[in-house]
């Protein structure tokens, strides 16, 4: 694996770094919690600077309005975002449903939805989990049944991030209950404004509802929505979950040091029995821990973007990236709350609460981080099958 970049690669940072310098509000770094409405407001709003200075969704084709960047720019350019702790956008269109559309979507279904993706003008959610399917995807129960041009679908979704403010979804239907349950699985987009759809917030321990359940009561979606092909919905949803779990994680371990950094902060303006905790010898290891930590997730997103240089596609690897990244910010977090003692106690906002319950956020947030886009018992069930050769 060569970390090196090329001359080229570094002159294509240097322009990422200096259109963020000049277009990125310092109210609009992220270090800070802020009210949903806020996020909102601001992940919208850079959404639509990146769009007009170009820098949308840069790995895309040219010819559905990227930049046509390699995968190596791409990772420059997502750890200068990190760099600038700029907002992270409503990524779930450009992410996760772009990469897939460019290799199972037709030709119509890439023209009428990606330039809308790009320019920030429309919002996706996922509709993968069910009440009682999550770990076991494939047990789904949503039903889609043809008639005519259309899907007819009926179930439930659970999970759904930024489900609350989407005006789109691309979910997973059963439109074949005789097969194996791998088979009869369709992938399908939904316009989340049709007739029988009902989103609800789903209130979570942090606060906020960026969770949300989805009802479908007789929705009539058209065949023309469905990526790929009728009962084989799996394979394509494989790649929406291998970029979920991988290329979504390019800038995240700059982030994580950002993260770091303020966790050093922390422990030494924090002071217990007359001395900062910095200078307490087990916080000082932990805080070395999660330094080495953090340089080992840096190089499992380098050996990612490595074998997808080469061609390879994004496999059991990218459940490797997933499961290091969720336990290691839980790890953190619990960190955080460690070395901030009693006042871990106090809600985000609170009069006494350190750096305004900011880690108290973080620490509630990343108990979600080991069950969304695929548990850390799944991803290790992946890892131990495609890459260890273990039986099932």
């Amino acid at each position: 694996m060569d970390l090196t970049f090329t001359p080229e690669d570094q002159e294509f940072r240097e322009r990422v770094r200096e259109w963020v310098q000049k277009n990125l509000p310092e109210e609009w770094k992220d270090s800070i919690p802020r009210t949903q409405e806020e996020r909102e407001i601001i992940n919208r709003q850079w959404d639509k600077k990146l769009y007009e200075g170009g820098w949308a969704a840069i790995a895309w084709p040219k010819e559905y309005g990227g930049m046509g960047a390699t995968l190596i720019q791409q990772l420059i350019f997502n750890e200068e975002m990190a760099m600038a702790d700029a907002p992270e956008g409503l990524m779930h269109g450009k992410g996760m449903l772009g990469p897939t559309l460019f290799k199972f979507g037709t030709e119509e279904q890439k023209k009428k939805h990606l330039p809308p993706i790009l320019r920030g003008d429309v919002v996706w959610c996922q509709g993968f989990s069910e009440p009682n399917a999550g770990s076991d995807l494939a047990a789904l129960q949503t039903r889609a049944v043809i008639d005519g041009d259309h899907l007819v679908i009926n179930g439930q979704k659970v999970w759904s991030t930024w489900g609350y403010l989407a005006d789109w979804c691309f979910a997973l239907v059963r439109t074949e209950n005789t097969v194996p349950k791998h088979r009869g699985i369709t992938y399908v987009m939904i316009d989340l404004k049709t007739p029988g759809v009902t989103v609800r917030p789903l209130d979570q321990i942090t606060g906020v509802h960026d969770f949300c359940e989805i009802f479908f009561e007789d929705v009539r979606v058209p065949l023309e929505n469905v990526v790929g092909e009728i009962n084989r919905g799996w394979y394509v949803a494989m790649t929406t979950l291998t970029h979920e779990r991988s290329t979504a994680y390019l800038g995240h371990p700059i982030r994580f040091r950002n993260q770091l950094e303020r966790l050093a902060d922390l422990a030494r303006n924090t002071k217990r029995n007359g001395r900062p905790m910095s200078e307490d010898p087990v916080i000082r290891q932990k805080l070395a821990r999660s330094f080495i930590e953090v340089e080992s997730f840096k190089h499992i997103v380098y050996r990612t973007i490595s074998s997808r240089v080469r061609g390879e596609e994004p496999g059991a690897e990218a459940s490797m990236a997933k499961l290091y990244y969720s336990e290691m910010l839980q790890r953190m977090t619990e960190l955080a709350m460690e070395i901030e003692g009693p006042y871990s106690q106090l809600v985000r906002n609170s009069k006494w609460a350190l750096v305004e319950g900011d880690w108290q956020y973080q620490f509630l947030y990343a108990r979600a981080a080991t069950i969304a886009a695929g548990t850390s018992e799944v991803q290790r069930n992946i890892l131990a099958e495609h890459i260890l050769g273990l039986p099932r």
